[in-house]
Formats: C-alpha cells, structure tokens, sequence
C-alpha cells in the first residue's frame, strides 16, 4: 500500500537519426582598436557630504522610526496586560460561581 510506484524506461523505438558531424571554422582576426587616453585622476572627496538639510533630515528619520517603534511595543505590552486581567477576571468569577455551588449542596 505504501510502496512507490517507481516508472520503469521503455526502449526507445522508432527511427534514430545518427550523430551531425559538427566542421569547424576559421577564426578572422577583427581589427585593432585603439585603447582610449588615460582620464585624468579625479580630486579625492568624502563619499558622503552631511549639509545642514540632510543632518535634519536623518534626525527627523530616526526620531520616526523611534517613535514608531515605541508606539508598537507599548501597544503590544497593553494588549498582554489587558488580556491578563481578563483571564483573572474570568478566573474570579469561575471560582466564585464553584464556590457558591459547593455551598449549596
């Protein structure tokens, strides 16, 4: 039941077509192009230029994804505080309606 069924190859039939005999080619040299003239070596300069504008614009970034950040982990944090004062409640009133069921009987 749960062995594989494994394909078996039949023989090829049918006409088989021999072999092309492949010639080869002569290779023609193509001509001689000139190398360009060397550029002359540019000024060295940091990759980097920090202006005024883009040092705000990268704190005004961070402060965002700080923010951001922050939001979503204190939300997550409430979200498993409430939920654990749930299941207290929920917990209490269980307790209280056995308790209130044992003292009947």
């Amino acid at each position: 039941m749960l062995r594989p069924k494994i394909p078996t190859n039949p023989t090829p039939t049918g006409h088989l077509m021999p072999p092309v005999s492949v010639e080869p080619t002569s290779v023609v040299p193509s001509a001689q192009v000139p190398s360009p003239a060397p550029v002359a070596a540019m000024q060295s300069r940091p990759a980097l230029q920090l202006t005024p504008g883009t040092a705000l614009a990268l704190v005004g970034g961070g402060t965002a994804v700080v923010l951001v950040v922050g939001a979503v982990l204190v939300s997550m944090l409430l979200a498993v505080a409430i939920t654990g004062a749930s299941v207290t409640v929920c917990a209490l009133v269980i307790r209280s309606l056995v308790n209130a069921d044992a003292k009947r009987r």
